[in-house]
């Protein structure tokens, strides 16, 4: 039967992958003040350079869960024209939006009985979960059915490496992420925490750098610990406003591998509303995520 891969904006696909793939996005919101805007809309491109200007002015961001209801919608338009769906969603273990396609997908199970509904909880994030679908939308070329894309999804999905960094600890202290003495004496001192999604799909801190470049130079060495057949992959890397920085990385990545090719992307205004300016993050397939 024919199916769509579906996945959410936190995927931080550039429109030229998203036609290539082939995926259809549902939209994160989030909030400046009392204003709404969307993450995603097809065919416009949100105007980032503004959005991390007002970051870095301490603009007041929220970001809203995407509702089951958003989701029964999203999913219906495509088993209404007799499609099975796939979705691969954003961690659970950083966000409830996933929890809430998991009601949409059960509540059209019993509406569509002949269609299948198969959700995936990639544990990933940004261009990490991106790369997942990128990998799910070539094996669908390939002839793969939905259930061997479903299997080869769940089978891979903590072999998803992330490595990142931040420029700023005051948005990772604002959410929760680090406390306020660790922010302000990191800042201080100039120490930039090096971390990684584990494989529970939370954000954990491996350990801390003096100084930007050697932040960058420490997820490198991290990839060269734990890459497999690099030969063989393309590599993503998402930066916050930062494109100069994220080019510095990607020739580290070219001057110790081999790679099939790399991606350069600027992080959304979801992932970035808790990351802030400066974030840079690499992914690829590796071993295991450690």
């Amino acid at each position: 039967m024919s199916y769509i891969i579906l996945t959410d904006s936190s995927a931080n696909l550039t429109d030229e992958l998203i036609e290539q793939c082939g995926v259809s996005v549902i939209s994160f919101t989030f909030h400046v003040g009392d204003k709404e805007l969307k993450s995603y809309i097809k065919g416009q491109k949100t105007d980032l350079k503004q959005f991390y200007t007002m970051m870095e002015e301490k603009e007041h961001i929220t970001t809203s869960l995407i509702s089951p209801d958003a989701f029964t919608d999203f999913f219906e338009e495509f088993l209404q024209n007799g499609l099975d769906i796939l979705y691969i969603g954003f961690s659970s273990g950083l966000s409830g939006t996933y929890q809430s396609s998991t009601i949409a997908a059960e509540l059209l199970r019993e509406k569509y009985p002949d269609r299948k509904i198969l959700t995936v909880d990639t544990l990933c994030a940004c261009l990490g979960q991106g790369l997942l679908v990128y990998h799910a939308s070539e094996l669908k070329k390939a002839g793969k059915n939905i259930d061997e894309v479903y299997d080869w999804l769940m089978e891979n999905r903590l072999r998803m490496c992330h490595w990142f960094t931040v420029d700023d600890l005051f948005f990772l202290k604002r959410g929760g992420r680090v406390s306020g003495t660790a922010a302000i004496l990191g800042s201080l001192l100039q120490v930039k925490p090096v971390m990684h999604v584990d494989d529970n799909g939370k954000l954990i801190v491996v350990e801390k750098a003096r100084g930007r470049k050697q932040s960058f130079q420490a997820m490198v060495r991290h990839m060269e610990q734990t890459v497999e057949n690099p030969e063989e992959q393309m590599i993503y890397i998402a930066h916050g406003n930062c494109e100069e920085e994220a080019l510095y990385v990607q020739q580290l990545i070219l001057d110790k591998f081999s790679v099939k090719g790399t991606l350069i992307n600027c992080i959304d205004p979801v992932i970035g509303s808790h990351s802030g300016p400066g974030t840079m993050a690499i992914f690829y397939l590796g071993r295991n995520r450690d």
